[in-house]
């Protein structure tokens, strides 16, 4: 927790990277990363920009077992890193956490990066026409999903920077720095979509943005915790929606289009790296300009 008295911080309780370059500090070489919902779509963009990054990565799907595995098996080839994949619910707490645990016992007795991105969208329409139970499966898995991850997470960056040491009991090297958690949240947590309605799926959305801002204050010292919001990408996540409504979408975009994956693959490496070390409690908008009008 944030070292606090009278109701101020502690003054250089973190320390800034010892270096005068940029580009070394992207680098996640030697490090561990999860990436949940990573089997297609924006998780695996993600796991592939890691990768490239050097980190070896563990990605998690709940199911299309064999689309996951085939993905990590061309990360590994692709980028010469560690990379498997892993059956998680993220609804499930003692799930998550025992997969973290063993995912970090296996990937080198350490865990430097957490981006819970696991999510699904609402598609049930008006608040009062859709049913209470879609409303919970949304909650339980882009809201209580994120919070679990960053728990399990959590207890291990803390321990890290503790005792600074892996999990076997050997020094840490690289050395640990702080972790980095990131959530997928998105502008839906910022504006009210329309035409299509999802006010679960708003709330959820926006939560995610807030509970990682609390998160970055209750860190301080051992991990930053940032979120990225998305606007309209191609995936597979807005299939649901048909053409007219898409072109609505464009129509209040300034930069006329939907994005593509490889656009958010920055914001997220720059947020698991060094190279924003001094970057905590705040949410990174990719949404070609949405929420700035």
């Amino acid at each position: 927790m944030a070292d606090m008295k009278d109701g101020k911080f502690a003054h250089d309780t973190t320390v800034a990277p010892q270096a005068n370059r940029v580009f070394p500090l992207f680098s996640l070489k030697g490090k561990t990363a999860i990436v949940s919902g990573a089997n297609s779509g924006i998780g695996l963009a993600v796991a592939q920009a890691l990768a490239e990054a050097g980190a070896n990565v563990a990605i998690w799907h709940l199911q299309s077992k064999d689309e996951a595995e085939k993905a990590a098996s061309e990360i590994e080839k692709e980028y010469s890193v560690r990379c498997k994949a892993y059956h998680v619910n993220v609804r499930s707490y003692d799930e998550v956490s025992s997969a973290i645990d063993a995912i970090v016992t296996e990937f080198n007795g350490r865990l430097d990066v957490f981006v819970a991105n696991a999510g699904i969208p609402w598609t049930k329409g008006p608040m009062l026409d859709g049913p209470v139970q879609a409303y919970s499966d949304v909650i339980r898995t882009n809201l209580d999903g994120v919070y679990f991850c960053a728990r399990a997470a959590g207890l291990h960056f803390r321990r890290q920077k503790q005792e600074g040491t892996t999990v076997h009991g050997a020094p840490l090297e690289p050395r640990f720095t702080t972790g980095s958690f990131i959530a997928t949240a998105s502008m839906s947590g910022h504006i009210v979509n329309v035409p299509q309605l999802q006010a679960a799926y708003n709330a959820s959305k926006a939560a995610v943005v807030h509970l990682c801002r609390s998160l970055a204050v209750e860190w301080v010292g051992f991990a930053r915790a940032n979120s990225v919001s998305p606007g309209y990408i191609n995936t597979s996540i807005s299939e649901f929606c048909d053409p007219e409504t898409k072109r609505v979408w464009k129509d209040k975009i300034p930069m006329g289009r939907e994005g593509e994956v490889i656009e958010l693959k920055g914001a997220y490496l720059y947020l698991a790296s060094d190279a924003s070390s001094y970057t905590t409690g705040t949410d990174v908008a990719v949404d070609g300009g949405y929420c700035a009008p």
